[in-house]
């Protein structure tokens, strides 16, 4: 089994990886839904938060949701 905290991918072989494009894993950074590693110019993500961001994001269904509002599936009430 591999350890998926460990496993660093490019920013293409993350898109491959959960089949999306590029641009679509360059938002989820830009976003902030993805963290990256920096080493000079190059960026990586770790697998473990790939596959995070990459079901949050199916959960959404793709929608934005605006910071700080619930989101689709926040169950709180509001009072």
């Amino acid at each position: 089994m591999t350890d998926l905290t460990r496993n660093f991918l490019s920013v293409p072989q993350a898109a491959e990886r959960v089949g999306v494009g590029v641009p679509a894993v360059r938002q989820w950074i830009s976003r902030g839904h993805l963290p990256v590693v920096r080493i000079g110019r190059r960026v990586f993500v770790r697998e473990l938060d790939l596959l995070i961001a990459e079901r949050d994001t199916r959960r959404r269904g793709g929608r934005r949701t605006p910071a700080g509002s619930p989101g689709p599936s926040d169950t709180r009430h509001q009072s």
